[in-house]
């Protein structure tokens, strides 16, 4: 239950924005996608239909990572 502080903040409008905010982060940090569509509660084409869009611009990232991946 929120305390009448929390509940006139901007983060109480929308029920899922810290949701939201938790599984964007996830995918930021590089965790499997498997693991985060089942920590959420739902399945992997609702995780790549609702939050792909965070990804866009990663390139550089994902070069990165494939980069570590051919050193070991």
């Amino acid at each position: 239950m929120l305390s009448e502080q929390e509940v006139t903040t901007p983060l109480a409008d929308v029920p899922y924005s810290l949701r939201h905010a938790c599984v964007s982060l996830w995918i930021k940090a590089g965790v499997d996608p498997v693991e985060e569509a089942r920590r959420a509660g739902h399945s992997i084409a609702v995780l790549w239909r609702f939050y792909a869009k965070i990804l866009r611009g990663q390139q550089h990232k994902a070069n990165e990572l494939i980069d570590a991946a051919l050193d070991n």
